[in-house]
């Protein structure tokens, strides 16, 4: 046996089967590219799901963690440390509000600004105790703990995980008349993605985002906009809400903002929303340690050079030419997406999305499937354009030409 055929049976027989990975196992990582226990290299076309917007082991953000980890790395939250104060109002700062409440995972950010706009909906809209409702959107994917899956609509995630909690509507993503249907007096948050990325990267309906801000505005609800895979300069922006001129009352971030080194999540939002709490009603022992603010802290700087927001709209721009080029042809359905970050719909006949992410792993090209026919393009924003031709070429030959 191989040395991948040996640490994936060991990796088979010890983790429960929550994945179903590609059959390559990375040693090593550089930019946008990556090198498997073999020396095999390939081009990193997936990010991490956006957690690698900077690419793999950026000196930057490595020398940072580096730096960090001869000082302190954790104090818990019952400790004050040095870097939690710059991390807070940096990020504040970042996205235009006032305050931060610091996580590590996306989903424990998606949980806080659950019980945010619950805690929010008591406290200040006055909403009835155990009313509180918050409508989200269908096929949406923001994480996968038991309130969170509660309002997924996919049935892999969800299945099996009953009782469900309460408290949530689905409405169709992109339809202004249902969402407006939905808003009720005890509604206290609408919580969208700006993109849908786990469905596809699918892109609103021009106007519905300023539609729903408006209908959040008029009727005290609140917008929670999560951006964990958008945000942090995948779309070509900061958040991908720029796109339509939108400023939610309340950011979940995520992914890219631990640099692809640490897991680094916040809720960000104004005092008036995130004031509600008092000590003792929510936290993480992890959340906004040391080692994590030093990475997010030098994201941030990075961020607000603008560069990388730059690449990833002048880099998008070839990448969806190239995509629609691809669509012309007929081996492609549809191309979805915006900036750096591409949804391609496979044609019949040509492989489920699955098969063609593991003939373009043949070719040395990592992407991954989602939805049946569908594989996401989403490379790191330090990709070189050739290399993304070069990726994109693999594409062609693996679909036929």
């Amino acid at each position: 046996m191989s040395t991948t055929e040996v640490l994936i049976a060991a990796a088979d027989a010890h983790c429960a089967h929550t994945y179903h990975p590609l059959p390559v196992v990375i040693a090593t990582a550089e930019g946008a590219w990556m090198t498997d226990v073999e020396g095999r290299r390939y081009l990193d076309l997936l990010a991490g799901y956006s957690a690698l917007n900077f690419g793999h082991g950026n000196r930057r953000l490595v020398e940072a963690a580096k730096a960090q980890l001869e000082r302190v790395t954790l104090t818990s939250r019952a400790f004050h440390h040095d870097r939690f104060a710059a991390f807070c109002a940096e990020l504040a700062a970042l996205c235009g509000k006032e305050m931060v409440l610091p996580m590590n995972t996306g989903t424990e950010a998606v949980e806080t600004a659950v019980k945010t706009a619950r805690k929010w909906g008591y406290r200040v809209k006055g909403v009835p105790a155990e009313t509180a409702k918050i409508v989200v959107a269908g096929h949406n994917f923001h994480g996968r703990t038991t309130t969170v899956v509660s309002f997924s609509t996919d049935p892999e995630a969800r299945a099996d995980y009953g009782p469900y909690t309460p408290g949530f509507e689905i409405v169709p993503y992109g339809d202004v008349t249902a969402m407006r249907a939905a808003v009720t007096e005890n509604t206290v948050a609408v919580l969208l993605e700006p993109v849908q990325g786990e469905a596809g990267v699918i892109v609103p309906p021009e106007g519905y985002l300023p539609a729903v801000r408006e209908l959040t505005r008029q009727r005290g609800v609140l917008f929670v906009a999560d951006e964990i895979q958008s945000g942090l300069g995948r779309t070509g922006r900061t958040f991908a809400c720029e796109h339509e001129g939108v400023v939610p009352d309340v950011y979940v971030l995520g992914k890219a903002l631990g640099g692809g080194i640490v897991p680094v999540s916040a809720v960000v939002a104004d005092a008036a929303v995130l004031g509600v709490f008092r000590p003792g009603e929510h936290g993480s022992t992890f959340g906004g340690n040391p080692l994590a603010c030093a990475v997010a802290l030098e994201v941030i700087a990075m961020l607000r050079t603008g560069e990388y927001q730059e690449r990833a709209a002048l880099l998008g721009e070839r990448l969806h030419r190239e995509l629609a080029a691809l669509a012309g042809t007929g081996r492609v359905t549809a191309v979805r997406g915006r900036g750096l970050w591409a949804g391609v719909d496979v044609a019949p006949g040509y492989g489920s999305g699955r098969e063609v992410a593991e003939r373009l792993m043949g070719r040395g090209v990592l992407v991954k499937d989602t939805r049946g026919p569908t594989i996401r393009v989403a490379p790191p924003l330090v990709i070189t354009e050739e290399d993304l031709d070069w990726g994109l070429e693999q594409l062609r030959v693996v679909l036929g030409g």
